[in-house]
């Protein structure tokens, strides 16, 4: 009879335990009070409406398109307005030859003369249009590759705000589990402290036995102190990294999703892709780079009026004159001291270490993803295996208390019990850590992070 007595005390303990964590959980939740639940989807979505890194990066990639019309604008005409006015103290002198006032004066033989009025003005307007220049061409195609850059740039801090949330998420759910086992533990060790007290005012144990497990019960709210102290902590880094205030009050989801694994299919990481995109923006200077040998041809054009004054009694004046042109420009570069065959070959040595780069992101990337397939099965393992070793240790303290009780146990065997069922929680939880960040990590490397949240 008192073995079907004890029997069916452990099952109860089983089942109490397997539900405990649930119960306490619930616990924790109603004493956050009021605050508005986060699902890890919420708080990225809310990191990607404020979160200053972000909006750095939408600025970056509002700038490079601006670039890029900069870039292009440099095809259409240059219009200039021009306008000038000269007055001259003293008329510039020019050397007529003397022949031209007499035709009888011998060859070689100059006389000075001054020209023109003293008032000189004019005003024109003058237009200039790139019919072919290689340097625009080459610039608009650079701002381009270089838009898109910025725009995988801002791609890449979205992973990387994607990755930092959802490790701080996983976190918090695994601080707040923690707190779960602890809190767990102080009932427990509540009730053998209160058995201890009881059978040392029966004086059937010595006063130290009751020491200990008080010593016990302390050392379990200390950690509970530090544990809830490190959620606040990790709290406030979520809240910083989603962009909001460290005073608005949230609390996230319990549920940890770790009992499936999930097969992603393996997409270009950003920092290949980043490293193709270099990859082309080089290959893009070395062609501006040789085609700058090409020739340069515009067309441009003036049309304004000149006008002369003269302000002495009686012939005073002041007239204008039109004065108008077009033209072609061709501008052909013969020889710049060999800086462009420097360049050329610079460029050249650039393009072959950037391939290099590109071989050993996509080796190092395989690499990486091998490890976390195999950490990450390694550890959903460790979680089935510490689960049933929570479950025994659960089993083991209920049976080594009733022993106690009974008189064949000592309390250095209660005590024992109850650090074999503490180590098997953190066990358990480390696995689940373990499990997620491989996850996490293999998302990443695959390229499926901001696709699989």
């Amino acid at each position: 009879m008192k073995h079907k007595k004890n029997l069916k005390r452990m099952l109860v303990s089983v089942h109490t335990h397997k539900y405990i964590l649930s119960f306490l959980i619930v616990m924790v939740i109603s004493i956050q009070g009021q605050a508005q639940t986060w699902s890890l989807q919420q708080c990225i979505d809310t990191a990607q409406v404020h979160n200053k890194n972000l909006q750095i990066s939408r600025n970056n990639i509002a700038v490079s398109e601006q670039k890029q019309k900069e870039a292009m604008s440099n095809l259409i005409p240059k219009v200039n307005v021009v306008g000038d006015y000269k007055y001259f103290t003293d008329l510039p002198y020019q050397l007529m030859p003397m022949s031209t006032f007499n035709p009888m004066a011998p060859e070689g033989q100059f006389k000075e003369a001054q020209f023109g009025v003293a008032h000189n003005m004019s005003a024109s307007i003058q237009v200039a249009l790139p019919l072919y220049n290689s340097q625009i061409y080459g610039g608009i195609r650079t701002t381009k590759i270089a838009s898109e850059i910025n725009e995988l740039k801002y791609k890449k801090t979205e992973e990387q705000i994607y990755y930092e949330i959802t490790n701080l998420y996983y976190n918090i759910q695994i601080l707040q589990h923690q707190l779960a086992f602890i809190d767990s533990n102080i009932v427990n060790t509540t009730k053998l402290l209160e058995n201890m007290q009881l059978l040392h005012q029966q004086l059937m144990i010595k006063r130290t036995d009751v020491s200990k497990v008080e010593l016990q019960k302390e050392q379990l709210i200390t950690q509970r102190e530090l544990i809830a102290n490190n959620v606040e902590q990790v709290l406030n880094a979520l809240k910083f990294s989603m962009g909001i205030t460290t005073n608005q009050d949230i609390q996230i989801e319990t549920d940890i999703q770790h009992k499936s694994i999930n097969e992603y299919s393996h997409l270009p990481t950003i920092d290949l892709q980043l490293t193709s995109m270099y990859n082309r923006l080089l290959l893009s200077e070395l062609k501006t780079l040789k085609s700058s040998r090409l020739p340069s041809v515009s067309l441009y054009g003036s049309y304004g009026q000149t006008g002369f004054g003269y302000d002495k009694k009686p012939n005073d004046f002041l007239k204008f004159f039109p004065t108008s042109f077009v033209g072609v420009q061709v501008s052909y570069p013969l020889f710049n001291g060999t800086v462009t065959y420097r360049k050329i070959n610079q460029k050249k040595i650039e393009i072959q270490n950037n391939e290099l780069q590109i071989s050993l992101v996509t080796d190092q990337n395989n690499m990486l993803i091998g490890n976390a397939n195999n950490r990450r099965g390694l550890m959903q393992k460790t979680i089935s295996n510490t689960l049933a070793q929570i479950n025994l240790a659960s089993t083991v303290y209920e049976q080594t208390l009733l022993q106690q009780k009974e008189g064949t146990a000592n309390l250095t065997d209660v005590l024992l019990a109850d650090n074999a069922l503490r180590e098997a929680q953190q066990s358990y939880l480390s696995a689940i850590v373990e499990f997620l960040r491989a996850d996490l990590e293999l998302k990443k490397l695959t390229g499926n992070i901001t696709l699989t949240n």
